[in-house]
């Protein structure tokens, strides 16, 4: 992909998952990348493998080191780090403030170093791994579900805004995919996600065919989109369907 070959690319979460997934193909497509995980061992597998410049520790640090590994900018940002709780209204603050930080301020703190930049340049990408938890809701997990909302949220909020300034923002929504994150999700994960999971490197190909198309809102499940659009046109009607869903979560019951 021509917009992919000799940029400078950033994706956290890439020790694993769509985010190593997205690293490799990146690199694949001529790209200098760099790697960033909390799981440093993960981090460098992946950065040896793809010739990339591993960079561990948190999402929401990486910008100025990695802008000074690339030799000085950034063309492509990819806010993939993401974690869950499966927890609800009664986990503490301290579990609800750590989703939210990972979740959405990684997000937001990134964009506050990288917007100046593009700005300036009049070109930038952001690709904001969402979830269609963010266009939905996921069963058994309050702040996932909250926290993919309000990422989905700024990540729309940032190509309202800058679009017109060259800044090219997309939000990647999938449903279930076959990772670490999946596995974590137990029963729900099982009941909810499970049946129609795909894998990370399909998900990849379809924010190559989003950045292609310039797409904002890509759906590596493309029946989401129906999901959304019953959700918005009869929500007492979807949110019974939910329920229902949840009611077989709390029986242990089978999809």
């Amino acid at each position: 992909m021509e917009a992919l070959r000799d940029a400078r690319v950033v994706v956290t979460g890439a020790g694993g998952g769509i985010g190593a997934a997205l690293a490799r193909r990146f690199a694949a497509e001529g790209a200098r990348v760099v790697v960033n995980d909390l799981n440093k061992a993960a981090a460098e597998a992946v950065a040896e493998e793809i010739g990339g410049i591993c960079l561990p520790g948190d999402a929401s640090g990486v910008v100025g080191p990695a802008r000074e590994a690339l030799g000085g900018r950034i063309d492509l940002f990819c806010a993939n780090a993401g974690i869950g709780s499966m927890a609800g209204p009664e986990a503490d603050d301290e579990v609800w403030q750590h989703v939210w930080d990972v979740n959405v301020m990684a997000h937001v703190r990134a964009a506050r170093e990288l917007l100046p930049e593009w700005l300036e340049r009049g070109e930038g990408r952001f690709v904001a791994t969402v979830s269609a938890a963010g266009l939905l809701t996921m069963v058994g997990d309050a702040p996932y579900s909250v926290t993919k909302h309000a990422a989905l949220a700024f990540a729309e909020w940032l190509a309202v805004t800058y679009r017109h300034r060259g800044v090219r923002v997309h939000a990647v929504c999938p449903q279930g995919v076959r990772t670490d994150m999946l596995r974590a999700a137990g029963h729900a994960g099982e009941l909810v996600l499970a049946p129609g999971a795909i894998e990370p490197e399909d998900v990849v190909e379809a924010v190559l065919q989003g950045i292609a198309d310039e797409r904002f809102l890509i759906l590596p499940h493309p029946e989401a989109a129906g999901y959304y659009a019953a959700r918005a046109g009869d929500t007492d009607h979807w949110i019974d369907a939910m329920n229902r869903m949840q009611r077989k979560l709390e029986e242990g019951g089978a999809a």
